[in-house]
């Protein structure tokens, strides 16, 4: 079985889809169809801005959710995914690549999530570290120790999590969990706390959101981030799509599970290769591929 997966934040470049928009008049037409939604013309930023313009959330969401989706839609009927999934904002990209969502509507979405979660930042002083070679349960019980808001984001790959809360519970948690044996604990370099208790400004205005968009029945099943499970029914992704702001993405779950449901391949489809390195660190023999 093919498995398609969909990258999210931190995987931006400049000049990213530009070789899509110049070489495929589909792409081209996608494209321009995205700068009038957004009401300003990402594609400049995207080609020719600079790595600060990209940084930006409204800017950095919108722009590899097009790089992916529109990657996917020059495939053509190469492009037949047996299952799909994305790290947190390539959820809305899996979504519109098997078919729960129109193009429109999740750019609509994704922009909002942006704005919504760029809102949330600014609110409370708040970011995200990775902490390596140290097992999951072990970081979850320091997190709870600490004093302040500071929780497991992203389950990446077995050794590998991100942590995300207030600047000084981070700062607390990146001290105590080298003391207790971590290899490494760095602050990343984000504007806020994704996927922790600081994003429910957010998922509240994206709640509002998401419930008045139509989602359709899927051609092929989604892993999402809150369950790590296949999902097909339309209501249930939409809820999952709404938790999926302030819980955790379980990503390692999710590759071990589509390989558990017979995934052979994986195709990671949009910017960057960082999908395919941490499914390898689930499963060294499985194949993966850009697309």
């Amino acid at each position: 079985m093919n498995a398609y997966v969909f990258p999210g934040q931190g995987a931006q470049f400049v000049g990213m889809g530009k070789d899509l928009y110049e070489g495929s008049d589909l792409a081209n037409e996608m494209f321009e169809k995205a700068n009038e939604i957004l009401g300003f013309r990402i594609t400049d930023l995207m080609f020719d801005g600079t790595d600060e313009d990209l940084k930006q959330t409204k800017v950095t969401q919108p722009a590899i959710f097009l790089h992916s989706v529109i990657l996917a839609k020059t495939l053509g009927d190469s492009f037949k995914p047996d299952m799909v999934a994305g790290h947190s904002l390539g959820e809305f990209s899996a979504l519109v690549a098997n078919g729960t969502l129109s193009f429109e509507d999740a750019l609509v979405l994704v922009s909002k999530r942006a704005m919504a979660m760029q809102a949330a930042c600014e609110l409370n002083p708040s970011t995200m570290a990775a902490i390596l070679g140290m097992d999951d349960a072990i970081v979850g019980e320091i997190c709870n120790k600490i004093d302040g808001i500071v929780v497991p984001a992203n389950y990446n790959s077995p050794g590998q999590i991100v942590i995300s809360g207030t600047i000084d519970a981070i700062d607390k948690a990146i001290e105590a969990m080298t003391n207790a044996g971590a290899k490494r604990a760095i602050k990343l370099n984000v504007g806020g706390a994704f996927h922790s208790p600081l994003m429910q400004p957010a998922k509240l205005k994206l709640e509002k959101a998401i419930n008045s968009t139509n989602f359709a029945k899927p051609i092929c099943t989604v892993y999402q981030n809150v369950t790590a499970t296949a999902v097909s029914d339309p209501e249930e992704i939409k809820k999952n799509l709404i938790a999926q702001l302030t819980a955790p993405v379980r990503w390692a779950e999710i590759a071990k599970n589509m390989i558990n449901d017979g995934a052979v391949s994986f195709t990671e489809v949009g910017p960057g290769k960082v999908l395919q390195g941490l499914i390898k660190k689930v499963d060294r023999k499985i194949v993966t591929k850009s697309a």
